[in-house]
């Protein structure tokens, strides 16, 4: 039983410390990996005797999405030596750097050495799949360190249990010593390489990945400023790094290669966010930014509309935002990154409705968002009675002015 003041691993991980600055050494622990793919899943570690540990669960924001598992009736595998817990590995980028990572922080303050990083998969189907990019992550905060994934229920012959220092919530700015662990070890080797002007984009994810209508014009406007356009998807993390330590200047879409320069950007980058959607999800992004670099990105909300998916009508990762070009010029301009901007042009109708058919947001899988066109209907009505009050005000000068004569 804890004592009053002692650190709850039931409450939710702090960036003040408690339980997420703390470190517990398990021996013979079960690892339950999840049977069931969902957002909450029973998995996660339990002690020799049985019982839960929740150190080793994931938060975010205010609930646990790991939770106790049942003690397995088999125990497929016993992994030996001694080994860091590194919790659920997700497939999906962003969620792998603000979820995934959340206890590297522990191998700047080990006492002894460990044998490789221990996952559970997010998905059971992935199985015991290492993708290239989690592997370089790992090997950037310690070269060489193994990645294993327990796909199978595994008795583990001795387990350190970092608490989570980062993730999605309160805990997004992160723990001082996660930072700090960050900042001391990760990717220290790589050499700033690129330009002092960058732009990261999504023009090239595709419609399964959401997007910005209209981000190939406001690229060939920016590439105009002298900016480099900088597709990620394409290049390792070492390379993404490079031109994240090289960049001055650093515009980009709203999107989880935010999460990566935040890692190694530094108080003297300027940094400005286009917002890709109507969403608060921007905020722990830029959280993370502000705490990590010590800097305020600029962030430019420029929608004209957004194409939401048909058969759920809310804004959302797949939702794509229609960008107001002329707004994000003169935000780009009067925060310092471009020299003109004060004339880029909104796109037209035909314009906006070619763009539609090159992006495939088809009628019978994408509808604008209700939210926008009920508010551009009502600008557009407050328009019209603008129009109709300045006609009568017209009308009653004139009239009073034949009546003056």
């Amino acid at each position: 039983m804890r004592t009053a003041g002692e650190p709850d691993p039931l409450n939710r991980p702090s960036p003040k410390g408690g339980w997420s600055e703390e470190t517990t050494v398990l021996r013979n622990v079960t690892v339950v990996p999840p049977v069931e793919s969902g957002m909450v899943q029973a998995a996660g570690l339990l002690h020799a005797d049985g019982s839960y540990c929740p150190e080793g669960a994931l938060w975010r924001r205010h609930r646990p999405i790991t939770t106790e598992p049942d003690m397995p009736k088999e125990i497929s595998q016993e992994i030996s030596g001694r080994w860091l817990w590194g919790g659920v590995l997700w497939a999906h980028f962003g969620h792998f750097l603000v979820e995934s990572t959340a206890r590297l922080w522990a191998l700047a303050n080990l006492d002894a050495p460990v044998d490789g990083v221990l996952f559970i998969p997010k998905r059971p189907a992935v199985g015991d799949q290492v993708r290239g990019f989690q592997s370089e992550f790992v090997h950037l905060m310690q070269p060489g360190l193994p990645v294993r994934v327990a796909a199978e229920p595994s008795r583990v012959q001795e387990l350190v249990v970092p608490g989570q220092g980062f993730g999605l919530g309160e805990i997004t700015q992160a723990t001082r010593s996660y930072r700090n662990a960050i900042h001391a070890q990760f990717a220290r080797d790589i050499t700033p390489e690129g330009p002092e002007k960058l732009y990261i984009s999504r023009s090239k994810l595709g419609l399964g990945k959401g997007g910005l209508l209209g981000e190939e014009q406001m690229e060939a406007y920016l590439a105009a400023e002298g900016y480099e356009i900088f597709h990620p998807q394409e290049h390792s993390l070492s390379a993404q790094l490079a031109r994240y330590k090289a960049a001055r200047k650093i515009i980009a879409a709203d999107g989880s290669a935010l999460h990566l320069y935040a890692m190694v950007g530094r108080p003297d980058q300027k940094v400005a966010m286009v917002l890709r959607r109507k969403s608060t999800a921007h905020t722990l992004l830029t959280d993370n930014v502000r705490h990590f670099c010590k800097c305020d990105p600029l962030v430019i909300g420029a929608l004209r509309t957004e194409w939401v998916p048909k058969g759920k009508q809310r804004s959302s990762r797949l939702s794509f935002g229609e960008l107001d070009h002329s707004v994000i010029g003169r935000a780009l301009k009067a925060g310092g990154f471009i020299k003109g901007g004060k004339n880029w042009p909104v796109l037209d109708d035909a314009a906006r409705q070619q763009l539609l058919r090159d992006k495939g947001i088809k009628s019978h899988r994408f509808v604008e968002s209700p939210e926008f066109r009920k508010a551009r209907e009502e600008q557009e009505r407050a328009e019209r009675r603008a129009r109709r009050a300045a006609r009568r005000a017209r009308r009653e000068a004139r009239q009073a002015a034949q009546n003056d004569g």
